[in-house]
């Protein structure tokens, strides 16, 4: 089961997760560190203050991708680390940072990925309004130009934001992630302004020449129960309903202005309905529908839903009243989330058919398991079991005609995974966090050789 030749084959990670360094070189707080260090928000009270300490084992680690194989490393850039407050001058020092993780990567001959937002808002502009705030947009936008400004030279695939659902919905609507605010018109209107900051930034980084331009979003195909385990089972009205207004709500309201320069008239409807649409002004679509070369898409469950008339709208889905989210007939990971590989090839599909005047990437996909070191190995068969089913599926939707570029295991390392903190472990490399001794578990000697053979 081999992949075309030109295939990407790589792993993710993002910078709170791993890099620690929280106060070294400059760097000023983030929401992450805000929210982390306020009691109740994360599983055990675990902070990234120090988390994979990559900031200074980032050597080693490069040292671990090429033995690995790797072909790409997808990592984000932390806006504090390069602009203490949001604004203003630029860090030297934190920058520098990137500039010698570029050099090592290019050094082994691994290209990098560089992801401009991956959640990491610095805290000055919440502070005055976070993604709320138009301006925000703005300031990113000059953010990303001098990130571009200082590594374009050689880095030249650029993601502008990291899952906007995720940081606009559970960051604003329903609290579970930074900034931990509740208020389902704060996350319409941070939804808009992020999409609007991916504009700016597109433009921008266009035109000073980067090579490829990405948007990344955690999109899953919308099923009905039955559908989890049966592709043709159709859905009766409602129930079909239900799931194509979820898709616009998860997918659609971030695909369709990127790409189309429109809103579905499911997520008006869900923003007249909170606070109105008075945040979108007008010229904003025009700008949001920059080029862009590829859609990245992290997938790892399916969403599944049924009609479920007089319920309200779930806190993290303005707009979604009368839907019921339901439970997926599956095997499922230490996160509680459904195991159902083909959901990635169905969706794929449906994304290559929607939106053709892109590229497709899986810039994230993999499952925490409880792994354990045992005579220095980690034994990690389920989760060898779920990236093979899932590559399968990638394969599939390959030969079905995806335009699909690469794909990107999440993730390297063990790392602070936000609310649920160090419990659960999606690295395919095991870190010792009193230690911070990595061991390259069974799953990545596994990926090694499927890149090794580019194949199955």
């Amino acid at each position: 089961m081999m992949f075309p030749e030109e295939f990407v084959w790589g792993a993710a990670t993002a910078s709170y997760q791993i890099e620690g360094a929280v106060k070294e070189d400059g760097r000023g707080p983030s929401i992450w560190d805000t929210f982390s260090h306020t009691p109740g928000n994360v599983a055990g009270g675990d902070t990234g203050d120090v988390a994979c300490d990559h900031y200074h084992r980032y050597k080693d680690d490069v040292g671990l991708m090429r033995e690995l194989r790797l072909g790409a490393y997808r990592f984000s850039v932390a806006w504090p680390r390069v602009q203490p407050d949001g604004t203003g001058p630029i860090n030297a020092r934190g920058l520098a940072f990137y500039d010698k993780l570029v050099d090592e990567l290019l050094a082994a001959e691994i290209s990098p990925y560089a992801t401009l937002y991956h959640w990491d808002l610095p805290q000055a502009l919440e502070d005055r309004g976070g993604w709320t705030d138009r301006d925000t947009a703005y300031r990113f936008a000059d953010y990303a130009q001098a990130v571009h400004d200082r590594l374009g030279d050689r880095v030249g695939d650029w993601a502008t934001l990291n899952e906007p659902w995720v940081s606009a919905f559970l960051g604003y609507g329903n609290g579970v992630h930074a900034p931990g605010r509740r208020d389902p018109g704060a996350a319409m209107r941070s939804a808009h302004h992020l999409l609007l900051g991916h504009g700016l930034a597109a433009r921008g980084l266009r035109a000073a020449g980067a090579r490829s331009i990405m948007l990344v979003v955690n999109s899953a195909p919308v099923l009905t129960p039955a559908q989890v385990n049966d592709p043709s089972a159709v859905a009766g009205e409602a129930d079909a309903a239900a799931a194509e207004r979820i898709h616009a709500l998860l997918t659609r309201q971030f695909l369709d202005p990127a790409l189309y320069g429109r809103y579905p008239e499911e997520v008006l409807a869900a923003a007249a309905r909170n606070g109105g649409t008075e945040h979108i002004q007008d010229g904003d679509l025009e700008l949001i529908n920059a080029p862009i070369d590829l859609v990245g898409v992290n997938y790892y469950n399916p969403c599944v839903v049924e009609s479920g008339p007089g319920l309200p709208a779930d806190a993290a889905w303005p707009g979604s009243e009368g839907v019921r989210f339901a439970t997926a007939d599956a095997p499922v990971t230490a996160m509680g989330w459904p195991i159902v590989p083909d959901g990635l090839s169905r969706l794929l599909v449906r994304l290559s058919k929607d939106y053709p005047q892109v590229g497709l990437m899986v810039t994230e996909n993999g499952a925490a398991f409880d792994d354990l070191v045992e005579d220095g190995r980690v034994h990690d068969e389920r989760r060898v079991a779920y990236l093979d089913g899932h590559l399968r599926e990638v394969h599939r939707a390959v030969e079905a005609g995806a335009d699909l570029r690469g794909y990107l295991v999440w993730s390297l390392l063990d790392n602070f995974e936000w609310a649920e903190g160090y419990r659960r472990r999606f690295g395919i490399v095991h870190v010792d966090y009193a230690t911070q001794t990595r061991v390259p578990k069974d799953s990545a000697l596994w990926y090694r050789d499927v890149i090794s053979r580019n194949g199955l």
